[in-house]
């Protein structure tokens, strides 16, 4: 990918952090005890498209002197996600946990106020546990606009960090794609990029 790219996704990703407000606030569980960060979504955080060590988590991992879990489930939902979240998510000693659900509830059909309320119960119930929630965005520009604005007043509600339009610029790009929906292989280094953008604050605050 060509440098000047690289850096137009960049600016794009910090100035949708900027707008939204992730500087740091008042988080709940910045004294987590935890051990892990914990990838908890959908093919997005699955890493769909790309060979095993090419999703987002592990190039997260990269950034982080912390353990990274991928629990990232291709197809899943934030309905079907409980069945999983105790022994995936809550029984793996988090530390930060990183929410990414809507783009299968969007397709198929699961109304919007089912899904922020899903969203809301999983960060009660990490938060519950001790460790930070962060709910992640895979909105961009108008594509699931809704679930953005519904998920920013949710974090704002509920002290969690909010990543918002991790796909911007990566969406409309076929370069950086695997297919209509998932980034290749460069294109989840930028997602890793943008969340490590927005939870290093508080990684920080917790050294």
């Amino acid at each position: 990918m060509k440098k000047n790219n690289l850096l137009v996704l960049v600016f794009a990703g910090s100035l949708a952090l900027w707008l939204f407000g992730c500087a740091k606030k008042e988080i709940k569980n910045l004294n987590s005890n935890g051990k892990n960060i914990i990838c908890f979504g959908d093919s997005i955080t699955f890493g769909y498209g790309v060979k095993p060590g090419e999703d987002y988590p592990t190039a997260l991992s990269k950034m982080i002197n912390m353990p990274v879990i991928n629990a990232g489930l291709d197809g899943d939902t934030s309905v079907t996600s409980f069945k999983r979240i105790k022994a995936d998510v809550l029984d793996k000693k988090p530390f930060l946990v990183l929410i990414e659900f809507c783009g299968n509830d969007f397709l198929k059909g699961i109304p919007l106020d089912a899904t922020t309320n899903n969203i809301r119960i999983m960060v009660r119930q990490i938060q519950a546990q001790g460790a930070i929630a962060a709910i992640v965005d895979v909105s961009a520009g108008l594509f699931l606009r809704d679930y953005r604005l519904r998920f920013f007043k949710l974090a704002q509600e509920s002290g969690s960090i909010f990543i918002p339009a991790v796909l911007s610029g990566i969406i409309t790009n076929p370069s950086m794609k695997s297919d209509f929906m998932h980034p290749n292989p460069e294109g989840y280094k930028i997602v890793a990029q943008r969340i490590y953008r927005a939870v290093n604050p508080y990684l920080k605050a917790h050294k």
